[in-house]
């Protein structure tokens, strides 16, 4: 997901959205303990989303 997409969302979607992708990242993490995950590149890209959120959400509280 791109910046540009998520400053589109409201606040709740970006929520919503932070806490699907916290949901991915902990199953992405037990596939990769349990030697299941074959895409280990996902793991970066949802961190990377989540931390996309975290600061779009951060830049709307100080825009307030």
């Amino acid at each position: 997901m791109k910046a540009k997409e998520i400053n589109e969302l409201t606040t709740a979607q970006m929520i919503e959205k932070e806490q699907d992708y916290k949901d991915e990242l902990f199953n992405l993490r037990f596939q990769l303990a349990t030697g299941q995950l074959e895409n280990t590149a996902r793991l970066k890209q949802v961190r990377k989303n989540i931390a996309r959120i975290k600061t779009a959400l951060r830049q709307q509280e100080l825009n307030k």
